[in-house]
């Protein structure tokens, strides 16, 4: 199997033999691996004024690296980063990255349209538009779901994407943002169409969200994702309790912890990828990764240090 017909299964919640799959979101320790800046942070502001040589340069170079951390870190899957961040750049890329690495990876991208914590002073304003023009809010939601599945429906036709990852946040470490009443009357219905739409499309979701879930996992479940990542221990999620309360109804995808993974000790960081995969990986339906990404400030050599345990014991009979 390649790596992306295992990340596949395990979506589907199929078991197979050998080795459960392994990706990140992002991984940002670009320049440390491999001497060059991360796409995401990469300033093109002079895109537009680029040749098309120059901006193929650039296209190319960006997806050499997308398939060297791959390569590397033995992900099955790629989150793509296109920069600029518009459609057609990612399709562009996603081209790219097939014509270079045929099949090898499943190759995903950004695709939320639903609301997620509001930054700022913007959390104010949000809860008085839930108080004061709730119907309004709830037009500009399907709005935004019905924008995202026209652009899903534009990769459809090109043929290069197998899914999505919907990376809206939706938890403090403390809870969900929204109480699971409001929650339920302003993201989960959408949530579910923007889903159901995505599936309809042939497309496998992912849906992630930092921080405690435990209150809204029933309406996370109900949207009907292939997956739930990243299951933060930070946020008080505990994976042997998600697995069994959920785990035959969705693959679950995390969850070493990424606050000992930078500041806890060697033997931390490798319970903490022991406990994820010991939990996580029976009777399949597991995707093994960190609980939230590869951040800068990281040791890379904290990252190595939770592939070893996986590769050690991260293997089905």
């Amino acid at each position: 199997m390649l790596p992306r017909d295992r990340f596949i299964a395990a979506l589907e919640r199929r078991q197979f033999s050998g080795r459960v799959p392994h990706f990140e979101l992002v991984f940002f320790l670009t320049m440390e691996a491999f001497g060059k800046v991360h796409p995401s942070h990469r300033n093109y502001g002079q895109w537009e004024q680029m040749e098309s040589a120059e901006q193929d340069l650039h296209r190319n170079d960006i997806a050499d690296l997308h398939i060297a951390v791959a390569e590397t870190f033995e992900h099955s899957a790629i989150f793509i980063h296109p920069n600029p961040r518009t459609l057609p750049e990612t399709l562009r890329l996603a081209e790219l990255i097939r014509e270079k690495a045929g099949d090898r990876y499943f190759l995903m991208t950004h695709g939320d349209a639903t609301y997620s914590v509001p930054h700022g002073n913007a959390l104010a304003e949000f809860a008085y538009r839930i108080a004061d023009e709730p119907a309004a809010l709830k037009d500009a939601a399907a709005q935004r779901v019905d924008a995202a599945l026209a652009s899903g429906e534009e990769y459809r036709r090109h043929g290069v994407l197998d899914g999505f990852a919907l990376c809206s946040d939706y938890c403090f470490n403390t809870g969900p943002f929204l109480s699971p009443a409001q929650f339920g009357e302003f993201v989960t219905p959408y949530l579910s169409d923007l889903i159901a739409g995505y599936r309809e499309s042939g497309f496998h979701v992912i849906k992630h969200t930092d921080g405690n879930i435990m209150p809204i996992l029933d309406q996370l479940l109900e949207a009907a994702p292939h997956a739930l990542h990243s299951l933060d221990p930070q946020g008080s999620v505990d994976i042997a309790e998600v697995k069994r309360l959920v785990g035959d109804q969705v693959c679950l995808i995390g969850n070493v912890n990424c606050g000992l993974l930078d500041t806890g000790t060697e033997e931390e960081c490798v319970e903490s990828a022991r406990y994820a995969l010991r939990h996580g990986m029976p009777h399949g339906g597991y995707i093994f990764s960190t609980s939230n990404c590869i951040y800068t400030g990281m040791r890379l050599e904290r990252y190595e240090l939770m592939l070893d345990v996986w590769r050690r014991e991260g293997n089905y009979a």
